[in-house]
């Protein structure tokens, strides 16, 4: 299990890591142009897609370097339950725009997520 969780983090991490720094340095028009599923920055500020992808850098850090430094390792589950929320805003934009199959990868994010958040607040908790 404890394996498992350490993979799903990994894995949330370098997602998130990657999808946030992308907001944070992108301009929103850009990202809006890049397909159908960019689409969603149009019913957000320049500002407030920056502090999206700044949540999500500092979750996937929170995901990750708090455990390996074992500096407060309760910060992992309550990173993923960050993401948990910012998904769940995610998916909500989606039913307001109708766009339905593009929420499937938001409810996948949110399971993985979820599972971290299960993980270590349950059965692998990180005891010092």
């Amino acid at each position: 299990m404890n394996l498992a969780l350490w993979i799903v983090a990994g894995l949330l991490a370098a997602a998130y890591l990657l999808g946030g720094a992308f907001k944070v340095i992108t301009p929103k028009e850009k990202i809006a142009a890049a397909g159908h599923s960019g689409q969603w920055v149009e019913d957000f500020s320049s500002g407030g897609v920056k502090a999206i992808g700044a949540l999500e850098v500092l979750a996937a850090v929170g995901l990750i370097l708090p455990a390996v430094l074992d500096i407060a390792p309760v910060l992992v589950p309550l990173a993923a339950l960050g993401l948990v929320a910012i998904m769940v805003g995610a998916a909500i934009t989606r039913i307001r725009r109708h766009e339905f199959k593009l929420m499937v990868v938001d409810l996948v994010y949110i399971v993985l997520a979820g599972f971290v958040v299960w993980g270590r607040f349950g059965p692998e908790p990180f005891i010092g």
